[in-house]
């Protein structure tokens, strides 16, 4: 313990770090829910949850949403997977970056798109009354309808799934499937009894973040005007949290649902384990297709990614069009460029871009220097602790940012940002000077981090939770790149003198320099384009970011539709750039970020 005194200290704070900004809020919302304020349990909160059929009825449209989405996505990505993997033809790689266009647009900006597609003054209505199939507007939406959700998010977050099932099937080992193939086994058999169980880590990895993603998705029922669901019901009631205990309620019920959704997944589709005894004992042999084959391969590849890309059409043809000019049009009857100058200029949206830039790249600095030193920790030590660290480090991808942003606003109502001290606290520290006790005895960091106050400041808790909630990204690559790297290069190092410091800046981050650009980089895209946590903290417009904004312009009148798409436009174009820049540098092992 004496000789690694330092890296315990290390972890001890890391612990420490996590515990304040990741474990407290989510215990605070817990808390919330179960424990009233004179510290007695509780339970009528969380009961009147199941009773009121409102909320019983958000809760039970939220479940069936991600059941319904995470089905759907996985009829989707499995057959992409499986042709992907087994199968070599002309112009796969073209069509193949066509599957994960949906990654470079949140489904949240994703459904201004589709209400101008799909509403009832859209552009498939006026295709379908002009070639006379129809002779009335159908509402697809129907208000935002459990269907127009269900089959929008699937289409939006099955690359998730694609990834890690690619993954997968390409480490299989092809002489398991011969050998089944020389006893007689067909194509289905061999996929159900070697591939399926094979590739179920892989494909339980995706389709738990499809689940818990779809199943607190915030933002595209608040567009599609879907209010009977439990996050726009939390959303609603985050006003009410300084005098009602039911947000506290819906939250943590619904933290608990997706933690039992979780571990009935695990037990169902982990509950018996199937390894190969080593990696592929030979190449993957891709199958060349010609023909009719190699067709329906990309007829097939094409028909996906047209479906999957029909809200990036929407919003950049609603971008391109003049305010007003694409109603009961099949495409806008006027276009210009204009928004995307207002998308720059306005007040609001420029003040939005200013806002993200500096919060994604400040939690992206924060995020580089903890992702390294965590990633030491667990690739280069074996310190008592660290499991909890590594678990710790992950668990925001398992946690809904939807309960991460509640709980930081619990935070900000409670003693250091709000009230008087503990009054345990208070006694113990009763021996400070009267002025530095009466200070700390009056909410003092109030003036720094503040959501429902009369002079909100969200900012560092933006910054805080945009860190948490992508640290695991820059941690996953950076421990990649360690452990490509061979420790003989630091020992070299510690052996002629070199202080660890020194060994850090000079050897180690070079060497995984590839691995953290790429953590990075998606790390922060993704938060440049949270929407839990921006449209939940930010509630002025002047701390508005970019999401915040595009959802305040969404239902402006006048061009605010048209702004908010040119916006969602250039954060598309973010995203996409900082996808490709990772998806290079990571390859096929870019899905192994998104597991819980």
């Amino acid at each position: 313990m004496r000789r690694h005194f330092g890296s315990y200290a290390l972890l001890g704070f890391l612990l420490a770090f996590l515990g304040a900004f990741l474990v407290y809020p989510i215990w605070l919302t817990i808390r919330g829910a179960i424990i009233d304020d004179q510290g007695s349990f509780v339970s009528y909160a969380i009961l009147e949850v199941f009773r009121d059929p409102t909320w019983r009825t958000g809760l039970i449209n939220a479940t069936l949403i991600a059941i319904s989405t995470t089905t759907l996505a996985s009829v989707i990505a499995f057959p992409l997977a499986l042709v992907a993997s087994r199968c070599e033809w002309k112009g796969k790689a073209l069509v193949s970056s066509l599957l994960l266009c949906p990654m470079i647009l949140p489904p949240f900006v994703g459904a201004i798109g589709i209400r101008l597609l799909f509403g009832r003054g859209g552009a498939v209505n006026a295709l379908l009354e002009s070639l006379g199939v129809i002779s009335a507007p159908i509402d697809f939406l129907g208000k935002g309808g459990f269907a127009a959700i269900v089959i929008f998010q699937a289409f939006a977050l099955y690359p998730i799934i694609y990834l890690n099932l690619l993954a997968a099937l390409s480490n299989l080992d092809p002489a398991l499937e011969d050998a089944a193939t020389n006893l007689g086994a067909g194509p289905f058999t061999r996929f159900r009894r070697i591939v399926l169980p094979l590739v179920r880590p892989g494909f339980f990895a995706g389709a738990t973040i499809v689940f818990i993603w779809s199943f607190t998705e915030l933002g595209t029922p608040l567009l599609l005007e879907y209010q009977q669901v439990t996050p726009v019901q939390i959303f609603n009631g985050i006003k009410e949290m300084e005098s009602s205990r039911q947000p506290y309620a819906l939250t943590a019920v619904m933290l608990a649902s997706a933690i039992a959704f979780y571990i009935l997944g695990k037990s169902v589709l982990g509950k018996q384990s199937y390894a190969m005894y080593s990696k592929a004992s030979v190449a993957s042999r891709d199958r060349s297709i010609t023909g009719w084959r190699a067709f329906g391969a990309t007829a097939l590849f094409l028909t996906i990614g047209f479906i999957a890309v029909l809200p990036h059409i929407g919003v950049i043809l609603a971008s391109v069009s003049k305010s007003g000019q694409w109603y009961r049009s099949i495409l806008p009857s006027d276009f210009t460029l204009e928004h995307y100058a207002t998308a720059l200029t306005h007040p609001l949206s420029a003040g939005a871009i200013r806002n993200s830039l500096l919060l994604a790249g400040t939690a992206v600095i924060l995020d580089m220097v903890i992702g390294v030193l965590v990633a030491r920790i667990l690739v280069r030590t074996k310190l008592k602790g660290r499991a909890l660290l590594d678990a710790l480090v992950m668990l925001p991808l398992a946690v809904p940012g939807l309960v991460m942003a509640f709980g930081y606003v619990a935070m900000t109502l409670r003693w250091p940002f709000n009230g008087a001290m503990p009054e345990l606290l208070d006694t113990m520290l009763s021996w400070l000077p009267s002025g530095l006790h009466a200070w700390l005895n009056d909410a003092p960091l109030k003036p720094f981090a503040d959501v429902l106050g009369a002079d909100p400041n969200p900012m560092p808790l933006l910054v805080l939770a945009y860190a948490i909630r992508r640290l695991p990204y820059v941690v996953r690559s950076a421990a990649a790149g360690l452990e490509q790297t061979s420790v003989e290069l630091e020992e070299a190092a510690l052996n002629v003198g070199a202080s660890k410091w020194t060994l850090t800046r000079r050897i180690v981050l070079p060497l995984i320099l590839a691995n953290l650009v790429a953590g990075g980089l998606l790390a922060f895209a993704f938060a440049m384009l949270e929407v839990s946590d921006s449209l939940i903290l930010a509630q002025r417009e002047q701390h508005f970011p970019i999401t915040k904004a595009i959802y305040s312009m969404a239902d402006r009148l006048g061009d605010g539709p048209y702004v908010a798409s040119a916006l969602g436009v250039w954060g598309m174009a973010l995203l996409a750039i900082c996808i490709v820049g990772a998806s290079v540098v990571l390859g096929k092992k870019m899905g192994a970020l998104f597991r819980a």
